[in-house]
């Protein structure tokens, strides 16, 4: 029992867990509906695009994590409308409106982070996470809209199912497909935000991404996919912390990885379940007689 409960005497700790637990799930949550659709680029897309957001609020406010956190928002919705309105308006492919977009907010990022000669310190934390370093008011707009998010997935389950499954079904039964596009790119935009502050811009694909697919390797069945993608990521975080306090390892990194060991379990074992169903097949099953 005290190995579980010295690390919860800190109040940073508490904190640590609390975000780690709120971004995991909510990141796994929406993380399905970007593995299902193949939108992997654009999750990892947007994660960059913050950059000049974060830059901009630095130039204007300093390290006040509540202003970076608003700048960064603006930035992610910004992009991903920019990327939504590029694609349906022009004749180019999805991917390669992301990459546009993403190749030139990257670039004024970094044109603007360079200007700043004390940013290796105070944006560091957003690049590669710190979610020992959460506050209270980081506690709090993560669970605002985390809790938003998941809201919103809730309502729109039906809708955003027939979507992501069938288009051309949603299409034919007169769902608004093009405002639901639009909302889940945002969705995915506030996403990313909300969870920079735990494992940074570097690590932000894999905790959107990991869980879900792990999920994908055990059920086929949406409603499954959503519940034990969140456990995953919750699990994660919560051991990923425990092995960061113990073994002084980056605790966004730590995060990762354990959603990486919980993703090649899951992928092993799958693997070898196939194998065994395999051998236990019967010889000759389907063959016609004679």
């Amino acid at each position: 029992m005290e190995f579980l409960l010295e690390p919860l005497a800190y109040p940073f700790m508490l904190r640590g867990m609390l975000a780690a637990v709120i971004v995991g799930v909510v990141c796994a949550v929406v993380g399905v509906y970007v593995v299902l659709r193949g939108m992997a680029f654009f999750g990892d897309a947007l994660a960059h695009t913050i950059l000049p957001g974060l830059a901009g609020g630095y130039l204007l406010h300093g390290s006040d994590r509540g202003a970076l956190f608003w700048w960064a928002l603006i930035t992610a919705i910004g992009s991903a409308f920019g990327i939504g309105a590029i694609t349906r308006s022009a004749r180019i492919r999805e991917d390669t409106a992301i990459g546009v977009v993403f190749a030139g907010m990257f670039a004024l990022g970094v044109a603007l982070i360079s200007t700043v000669r004390s940013y290796s310190v105070d944006l560091t934390h957003f690049l590669f996470g710190d979610v020992l370093g959460v506050s209270s008011g980081d506690l709090w707009r993560s669970a605002i809209f985390g809790a938003a998010i998941l809201l919103l997935i809730g309502l729109l389950y039906k809708e955003l199912l027939v979507l992501t499954f069938d288009p051309i079904l949603a299409a034919t039964i007169h769902l608004p497909t093009q405002f639901l596009e639009y909302l889940l790119l945002v969705l995915i935009a506030v996403t990313v935000v909300i969870a920079i502050q735990t494992v940074g811009v570097a690590l932000m694909l894999a905790v959107l991404v990991t869980p879900a697919a792990t999920a994908s390797l055990i059920t086929r069945r949406l409603h499954w996919m959503l519940l034990i993608s969140a456990v995953i990521a919750a699990a994660a975080g919560v051991i990923g912390l425990y092995l960061s306090y113990y073994f002084s390892i980056a605790s966004g990194a730590a995060i990762v990885l354990t959603c990486t060991a919980f993703f090649l379990l899951t992928w092993l074992f799958s693997r070898l379940a196939e194998r065994v169903n395999l051998r236990r097949a019967p010889v000759g099953l389907g063959e016609q007689p004679g």
